[in-house]
């Protein structure tokens, strides 16, 4: 899917639901401070961190939601240019911290059947997305077992302006339950497009879809990741399908575009698993709810821990027939969900806590199915 066509989809849907407000509307004044929850600790003394603005469209990042057409944190020098599979290999092998391996921004390259594409510290792997007539050079895969395409080995990394595709844009639903009811779910390989276990990856003004398990994955200790205006779709196996998923590990996920996934942002909810998600777009197809952190009881571990810190905030969430966040289990520290727009009706449709409760709070956000317009 192009650029234009992509955002031209968001852009209708959003003007859909100004349009239908029928003129300009006070915004419904913040929801109380909620009650402590059993189970929780006593929250009464943290601020809360609500300001004047909902949703998605407050983004002051300066770039546009999803990348592509106006970002301006494009690269332009690189110490390697690459059209095909053997350049891009080879240079990837040499290029070390600091350098830029640069994809034509007309190339298309095939890495069927390659898997574990080592990318060293302080390497940028670039292309042109965003720029014009551009959608950014291609790197595809068609082998359902590609988990992960690359790997992230050292701190530092950068991918930016890329568009990767995965071999499986499916849901699979009834094939995945019945493999499930045979004790045969992960029969079927799983692919991912990007991996790492180590800090400061930084993912932006990428296209990334058709990846079963996810298309980016946080693992253990990977900490301070900065997962932005990306274009992130059609990753959506049943009962896998993640935009973005960690594991003992922390990201901040802001002014991204969001469509056709299981769960968009997805945790496994073991200690030291956090995420700050700021200013994203959810568009209106899903096939579970948006934004996830799993708990004990998901792992079996004895615990009802669902992570440590999780605050959303300022995202817009178009997809009413799905929950938009669902915490299943009690943070460590906290869990903070304010100055959202969401279209369901009521906050309990949009918001829930599952299997234990305490150390979660929203507040602050709108609950219209017509968006607010302010001055």
């Amino acid at each position: 899917m192009t650029t234009s066509v992509y955002r031209l989809i968001a852009c209708l849907a959003v003007l859909f639901f100004v349009a239908s407000c029928g003129g300009k509307e006070t915004p419904p004044a913040p929801e109380p401070e909620p009650t402590e929850p059993t189970g929780g600790r006593d929250l009464s003394n943290r601020a809360l961190l609500s300001d004047d603005k909902f949703g998605a469209d407050s983004n002051p990042t300066g770039n546009p939601i999803g990348g592509g057409e106006g970002y301006d944190q494009l690269v332009e020098e690189y110490d390697y240019f690459v059209t095909s599979r053997a350049e891009l290999l080879d240079a990837l092998k040499q290029a070390t911290g600091g350098q830029v391996v640069y994809v034509a921004d007309t190339a298309r390259v095939d890495l069927t059947g390659d898997t574990d594409i080592e990318i060293r510290a302080g390497v940028t792997l670039a292309s042109g997305r965003g720029k014009p007539d551009s959608d950014g050079g291609l790197i595809f895969s068609e082998q359902l077992d590609t988990a992960p395409l690359f790997v992230a080995i050292g701190p530092d990394v950068r991918l930016t302006g890329l568009r990767l595709e995965g071999p499986d844009t499916m849901r699979r639903t009834e094939q995945m339950t019945q493999l499930l009811s045979e004790g045969r779910f992960y029969s079927i390989p799983n692919s991912r497009a990007i991996e790492t276990f180590q800090p400061r990856l930084e993912v932006d003004n990428c296209e990334l879809w058709g990846w079963s398990h996810g298309a980016i994955f946080l693992r253990r200790n990977s900490m301070d990741n900065h997962i932005h205006h990306n274009y992130i779709h059609h990753n959506q196996r049943h009962g896998l399908g993640y935009g973005v998923v960690m594991d003992n590990s922390e990201a901040l996920i802001e002014a991204n575009l969001f469509d056709w996934c299981r769960h968009h942002i997805a945790g496994t909810g073991r200690p030291n698993t956090s995420y700050e998600a700021r200013y994203n777009m959810v568009l209106e197809n899903a096939n579970s709810h948006s934004f996830d952190m799993h708990g004990g009881r998901d792992r079996e571990d004895g615990t009802d821990i669902a992570g440590n810190v999780i605050l959303i905030h300022h995202n817009t969430f178009l997809a009413v027939d799905v929950e938009a966040v669902v915490i299943r289990g009690i943070p460590q520290d906290i869990c903070d969900v304010y100055n959202n727009w969401f279209i369901h009706w009521l906050p309990a449709t949009a918001i829930k806590q599952v299997y234990a409760t305490g150390n979660m709070r929203n507040y602050s956000n709108q609950y219209t199915h017509t968006r607010v317009v302010k001055d």
